[in-house]
This record gives structure tokens, C-alpha cells and sequence, in this order.
């Protein structure tokens, strides 16, 4: 019994984000290049000053250097789990996720976050005994 030429492999395909209006109920309407550019925007941000990013993101994420240098240059975007370590590692990257799914709200709760835990500082420092309550040590 021989198989017909035309049904021995799998359709190629499915390496892409949904389009816009694509069936899926989704109004994701970012593609593939847009959404390399924006992880590698976060990258170079959040790593500006380092010297040898590419090693850094390797040991963060096991990845190949020459596989990060492709996600810092923008040419390819990291795959879901290389994706999720590098949210757990860069505040940027996480803020650029968060941005393209459209959860700006959440990009404010560790601001938030922040400023409370400031706030409890400055009252602690205000309510240390021994400073004088003038404006001058305040300003």
C-alpha cells in the first residue's frame, strides 16, 4: 500500500501570532517583527550599561549567546519559556508583555508598591526620636 505524495507530512505553519480579527477573538495586533523589536527594545534598556549582555541573558536563560545577540538585535523574539525567565529577570521585559497584552493597570502596581514602602520610610524617619521637626532637615 502506498501513500499519496500529497498526504505524508504536516501542514507547515503556526509559528505566528494570531492577526487582528483573525477568528480568534482576539484584537492581538502585533506581529512577529514588531514583537521582537519591542522584547529587544526591553533588553537593551533594561541592560544598557552592562558589557557583555548576551552572556548574562545566556546564564539567566540557558539559551546559546549567538540566539541572544538574535533576540538584542531584534531579528528573532525568545520562545514562551526563555520568554517567562526573562520577564522573572527584567522589569522591562515584563513591562513590555504587559503593555503589548493591553494590562497597562498591572504596570502599576509595583509603583505603587514602591511608593507605599517609601512613604513608610520617610514616616520612620520623621518619627525617629532625636530629630528636630524643623523643615530644613526635611527639604
Amino acid at each position: 500500500m502506498s501513500f499519496p505524495k500529497k498526504g505524508k507530512s504536516f501542514p507547515k505553519g503556526g509559528k505566528s501570532f494570531p492577526k487582528k480579527g483573525g477568528g480568534g477573538g482576539s484584537d492581538f495586533s502585533v506581529d512577529d517583527h514588531a514583537f521582537a523589536m519591542k522584547i529587544a527594545s526591553a533588553l537593551t534598556s533594561e541592560l544598557r550599561d552592562r558589557n557583555s549582555r548576551a552572556k548574562l541573558v545566556a546564564g539567566w536563560t540557558g539559551a546559546n549567546e549567538r540566539t541572544v545577540k538574535n533576540w538584542i538585535l531584534g531579528r528573532y523574539a525568545p520562545c514562551g519559556r526563555h520568554l517567562v525567565v526573562l520577564a522573572q529577570h527584567s522589569d522591562q521585559v515584563l513591562n513590555a508583555i504587559l503593555s503589548m497584552a493591553d494590562r497597562q493597570d498591572l504596570l502599576l502596581a509595583p509603583k505603587v508598591e514602591d511608593l507605599r514602602r517609601k512613604v513608610f520610610e520617610l514616616a520612620a524617619i520623621i518619627g525617629e526620636p532625636g530629630r528636630s521637626s524643623t523643615r530644613s532637615h526635611i527639604f
